[in-house]
């Protein structure tokens, strides 16, 4: 059985009582009278967004007009963080409203014991080969919670927090509704056999060409015709819109929470034509990139690798504009809050260019700062928040957050009860420009994969602690992020008050993770400092 609350915000709107917002308390509503005056909530979470690939955070080169409307219309965040620098548990963490000293999933896990479950052919075949390791049973998410006080909950996109024929699905996670990948390695093409809808099956008019097939021997990297074979009919980011767009028309008298867990940016480098078209018009001739045929890379080869990537984000950036249409036209736009972020910063893989597009500025996005790694260029993310008549038109704010505040947040504008575990702050008063907003004493990531790493924030000073689980020396860090926000110096011997204040945060706030693959063997002595 799923540990849930019984709501209490009717019995209190009744009384006409309104509380102050506190931990383990029924938070209040921004106003609200009845259930169907709550707020809707759209959280659009891109894949592998890097911090400046939209015009509002500086981007030059790709075009996301609707996005930057977002902007102009709510309030830029700055200083906003992803709980994690990869997928699967930047989104657990999100969604349950835990850093990760606390949360179960720290990594991906794909769940390798099971058999082959990268042969893409064989999880086609076998579906108890797809999806990725399952969060408990128990977990409750900030969908549980919404749901609890009224809202019908949606997700549309990747999932990745759990495979099929576990408890661990959208369906069983708090969401009445999903569409889209369970299995984010099924997300590695946009063109796939099938993807799902609510726990089943949906199988598309699309022939196998599985991830990582390269161009094939003899064929011409700059011909068009060359790459017909990896476009195909069924264009899954086009059928997931489809879905969105029937979500929230048959749910507009009644309050509904819709988690766009889009896989764009994501590579492989699949984007509509009209918008290839359009990148080569203004970008001029590339060179080819080929999948496959250089150590590191993968995925799908493309004759115009940097117009595919700003196709994608300009064809997601559309897809927004056309939702923040249709909520107008319902009537509803007023009463919808849409928050815009990533789930990590930029990749380096499969033929996206995080040089070429500046796409982490002013922070570093290639491989060792991007994607995977807890430096800013992989940690720092975009966040937009724009809601009509509650966030004032073109706002900016540097308050330093995660993802795991969302829980907390919502739980303020929602009026459900914050579990008592959670680790996140309400970003509410900085979005009504409230000056009463309470700050982190710190922020907190820990990350087994790629050498093991952690980091912590504290003010203006961030700790990094590299190389935790490989052969090489382990690395301490400290960066001034506010006279070094590239964090180019180590200062780490000039501080170590700073330090000892870290590895107190550290000693109070980590625990040791439940899953095996998950624990870095240099933490578990429990201190930071060790070597």
């Amino acid at each position: 059985m799923r540990i849930a609350t019984k709501p209490l915000l009717s019995l209190l709107l009744l009384a006409g009582i309104i509380f102050l917002s506190c931990k383990d308390e029924v938070q209040p509503t921004v106003g609200q009278t009845s259930e169907n005056s709550k707020p809707n909530i759209i959280y659009i979470l891109a894949d592998d967004l890097g911090y400046a690939e939209v015009g509002a955070y500086g981007q030059e080169k790709i075009e996301t007009p609707n996005i930057d409307a977002l902007a102009k219309s709510g309030m830029l965040f700055t200083q906003h963080y992803t709980s994690a620098p990869v997928c699967a548990p930047a989104r657990h963490m999100l969604l349950t409203g835990l850093h990760a000293g606390h949360a179960y999933i720290r990594s991906n896990s794909e769940w390798g014991e099971r058999g082959d479950v990268w042969n893409y052919i064989a999880m086609a075949k076998d579906s108890t080969l797809e999806g990725q390791g399952p969060m408990p049973e128990n977990t409750i998410t900030m969908a549980d919670k919404l749901k609890e006080v009224g809202y019908t909950t949606g997700i549309v996109g990747k999932w990745g927090l759990g495979a099929p024929h576990t408890k661990s699905v959208p369906n069983d996670m708090g969401f009445d509704f999903f569409f889209g990948y369970n299995c984010q390695r099924q997300a590695h093409t946009y063109y796939p056999l099938h993807l799902y809808k609510n726990r089943n099956r949906v199988h598309l008019e699309n022939d196998t060409i599985a991830p990582n097939t390269p161009l094939a021997e003899g064929m011409n990297p700059y011909d068009e015709a060359s790459y017909a074979d990896f476009n195909l009919k069924d264009y899954s980011p086009d059928l997931m819109f489809d879905e969105i767009t029937a979500f929230v028309s048959d749910n507009i008298e009644k309050p509904f929470f819709l988690y766009w867990a889009t896989p764009i940016p994501h590579v492989a480098l699949q984007a509509p034509k009209k918008w290839v078209d359009y990148y080569v018009d203004k970008f001029g001739e590339e060179t080819p990139y080929l999948a496959g045929k250089t150590a590191g890379s993968g995925y799908f080869p493309h004759q115009t690798p940097h117009a595919a990537y700003a196709g994608m984000v300009s064809y997601l950036d559309e897809n927004i504009g056309k939702l923040v249409q249709q909520l107008k036209d319902e009537g509803i736009y007023n009463n919808t809050l849409i928050v815009f972020t990533s789930d990590n910063g930029p990749s380096y893989a499969g033929g996206a260019d995080p040089l070429y597009f500046e796409s982490a500025k002013p922070f570093k996005g290639e491989y060792g700062r991007g994607k995977g790694f807890l430096y800013e260029g992989g940690i720092r993310v975009p966040m937009i928040a724009s809601w009509p008549d509650k966030i004032k038109a073109g706002g900016k704010s540097d308050h330093i957050s995660a993802h795991y505040d969302m829980l907390a947040t919502f739980a303020e504008i929602a009026g459900y009860r914050k579990p008592e575990n959670t680790d996140g702050i309400s970003l509410l008063p900085t979005l009504l420009s409230d000056r009463n907003q309470e700050e982190h004493e710190f922020l907190y990531w820990e990350f087994p994969s790629y050498g093991g790493q952690v980091a912590i924030r504290m003010g203006d000073w961030k700790l990094v602690r590299q190389n935790l689980k490989n052969k090489k020396e382990p690395t301490l860090e400290l960066y001034d992020l506010k006279n070094d926000p590239t964090e180019t110096t180590n200062v780490a011997e000039n501080h170590p008050e700073i330090i000892e204040k870290a590895s107190e945060i550290f000693k109070r706030e980590r625990e040791s993770p439940e899953m095996e693959n998950f624990r870095i063997p240099l933490l578990e002595s429990g201190s930071l400092t060790e070597k």
